[in-house]
């Protein structure tokens, strides 16, 4: 089943420590390229959240923010240098015996000397439990949307596969009519200038127009191509790379078609190919 580069998933958690949430955007790229926005206490993580994406990601621009909330608990909470807030108040009191008129020392002008109250370091264990779980459910979803808009992407680009492989078929069964139609213009023209009817010359004048005109193999390979896309499209592997290429043999083949056309409508048919086939690679850019 294929799936598409481009989803987007949401997941989030709480605890004591306070609020987790997890994004994940990916759209399409060539390689696998992640970049990821962690809190500092947090950072620890980006290896191993480096290696899952590996693991369960073969392509696609990965953006992964993850953002925590600290709970009020841990964000209010600080605690005092009792220490210092001594030795600061035996200090004042020494200096007011010394001072004819000494100032009042206030409490807030305590707490506003540095390292006084100090904001004591937390412990992150739960937390980084958490995100390492949230980010594989984030993971996860984010597997499941790309692999329904996948299925979207896989119903396109099977009616264009069935449009192409319909007009192959249309082609194929005209290019008898074509030729006997250039057959009988080209008597006409020889008619009309006068020139004698040599069977002879007919004949080497047909076997020249049928080599030229001759599509029997571009047929044959765009119905080979077609096939191999719905082969490819059944595998179970990343196919986004086989597929780029064969879109381009595709065109390829679509291009030499037209380029022997000998008929308007062959033409036509021609050029619906390669919309159909250029409808496809636009879909294809985004599989992974």
């Amino acid at each position: 089943m294929i799936r598409s580069m481009t989803a987007f998933a949401r997941q989030e958690t709480r605890g004591a420590w306070g609020v987790l949430t997890c994004e994940i955007r990916t759209v399409n790229h060539r390689y696998l390229e992640p970049s990821f926005r962690l809190p500092e206490c947090l950072r620890e993580l980006e290896n191993d959240f480096r290696e899952q994406l590996r693991k369960q990601l073969k392509r696609g621009k990965v953006d992964v923010s993850l953002r925590l909330h600290a709970s009020d608990q841990a964000q209010h909470s600080f605690a005092i240098n009792e220490p210092l807030t001594q030795a600061l108040n035996d200090a004042a009191k020494r200096i007011s015996r010394i001072l004819d008129n000494p100032a009042h020392i206030s409490a807030l002008d305590i707490l506003r000397w540095p390292g006084v109250m100090a904001t004591p370091e937390q412990d992150y264990t739960e937390a980084k439990a958490a995100a390492a779980s949230l980010f594989e459910q984030t993971i996860n979803e984010l597997i499941a949307a790309r692999t329904r808009e996948g299925e979207r992407l896989l119903a396109i680009l099977e009616q264009r596969l069935v449009a192409i492989h319909v007009q192959v078929a249309d082609v194929r069964k005209r290019m008898p009519q074509l030729l006997q139609a250039q057959e009988q213009q080209l008597r006409e023209r020889f008619e009309k200038a006068k020139i004698e009817l040599d069977p002879e010359r007919i004949a080497q004048e047909m076997v020249m127009l049928a080599q030229k005109s001759d599509v029997a193999e571009e047929l044959d390979r765009l119905d080979a191509h077609v096939a191999e896309v719905r082969d490819t499209l059944a595998s179970e592997d990343a196919v986004g790379r086989r597929l780029d290429f064969l879109m381009q043999e595709l065109n390829r083949e679509a291009n030499t078609l037209s380029s022997k056309s000998i008929d308007a409508g062959l033409t036509r048919a021609a050029v619906d190919l390669k919309v159909w086939i250029e409808q496809l690679r636009e879909q294809v850019q985004n599989i992974e």
